[in-house]
């Protein structure tokens, strides 16, 4: 999870770092503007990354805890039983001393008329018999108080490990209920983009996301920032998947090759391009549903994360691209881990 979170974090910093990029050929205003942004940028990524590692860190610590509690239950049912034998020998013990009592509360008894010595002998005996059996009994109440506190020990930690299962058990469920949706949001986009899966369009899913990869022969001409029309069609379908599922945030990212681009005007560089392709991708989804612009985010990342490392025309061609990266809100897990 500490990953995913990262990821988005790495993408948020990256946002910022070519809004900086393109504040070298604006106005003064708009490079405060932009610095502001850089700002807020880098105050939510260390907030979200600090989220992150808390959420992980309780994580760690309730299965560390839960492990633990696991193993002191074993040892207190282990401890129950040792004790509920002791317990019965002792019960056994007792029993015995009391008839040994009786037998020679009886034969003393008998030899009272006999010599002074023997009954003191006797005596001597009734009564080292006598102490041994109040000694007997006071082990006996000892053990019975122990066994009581531990079955005491035993029924709370019982209590509160079934109280940890289950916080873990309904944390489970929330990841089970958005691995689930990342699968059927996957679903939903072949379905959508049938006709163009194969053909310049990948969907895969991974790390938790549904990625939507589009080559740049689907979308754009060489070096341009217009989408061609057949990209428009691909992108209006995805809209559409978009606009009904709410509860996913959209960050698109523009990808290009490793060719320096030496441009004038508007795009000068490979990172402008990417920029503004992505960008452009952007515009079209928003026009083309409802989607809530708060939801997506744009990116550009230049050349600086190919497919492909080779340096050949057919590498170069695959780094080429846009990608549409969906992933599903963390509201409801958030919600669990705060009231644990």
């Amino acid at each position: 999870m500490l990953d995913k979170i990262t990821k988005m974090n790495k993408n948020f910093l990256i946002i910022c770092t070519a809004l900086i990029a393109l504040s070298s050929c604006v106005p003064q205003r708009l490079m405060e503007e932009t610095k502001a942004k850089l700002s807020t940028c880098e105050t939510e990524s260390a907030a979200a990354k600090k989220n992150a590692t808390e959420l992980e860190a309780k994580n760690a610590e309730m299965k560390e805890t839960i492990a633990k509690d696991e193993k002191d239950l074993a040892g207190l049912k282990r401890d129950t039983a040792i004790l509920g034998t002791n317990l019965r020998l002792l019960s056994n013990k007792y029993d015995k001393l009391n008839l040994v009592n009786d037998q020679l509360l009886d034969k003393y008894n008998r030899m009272l008329a006999g010599s002074e010595k023997d009954n003191a002998k006797l005596s001597g005996q009734l009564q080292m018999t006598q102490e041994q059996l109040l000694k007997k009994e006071d082990e006996l109440k000892a053990l019975e108080l122990k066994l009581n506190k531990q079955q005491q020990d035993l029924d709370a930690l019982s209590a509160e490990l079934k109280k940890r299962e289950a916080r873990v058990n309904e944390l489970e469920e929330v990841l089970r209920k958005k691995d689930q949706a990342t699968a059927d949001l996957k679903k939903k986009l072949q379905d959508a983009l049938m006709g163009f899966e194969g053909k310049g369009l990948t969907i895969t899913q991974k790390n938790g996301k549904v990625y939507v990869s589009m080559d740049e022969s689907l979308l754009f001409e060489s070096g341009k920032t217009a989408v061609q029309p057949k990209g428009i069609e691909a992108l209006k379908n995805v809209a559409k998947v978009l606009e009904q599922n709410a509860d996913i945030n959209v960050l698109i990212e523009g990808h290009t090759d490793d060719v320096p681009m030496v441009g004038k005007g508007e795009i000068k560089d490979n990172w402008d391009l990417s920029v503004i392709r992505a960008t452009s991708v952007t515009k079209i989804i928003l026009q083309s549903s409802k989607t809530e612009p708060t939801r997506i985010t744009s990116a550009g990342r230049g050349e600086f994360f190919p497919l492909d490392p080779a340096k050949t025309p057919e590498a170069r061609k695959k780094n080429r691209r846009t990608e549409i990266i969906l992933t599903p809100k963390l509201d409801e897990l958030l919600k669990v881990l705060g009231s644990n």
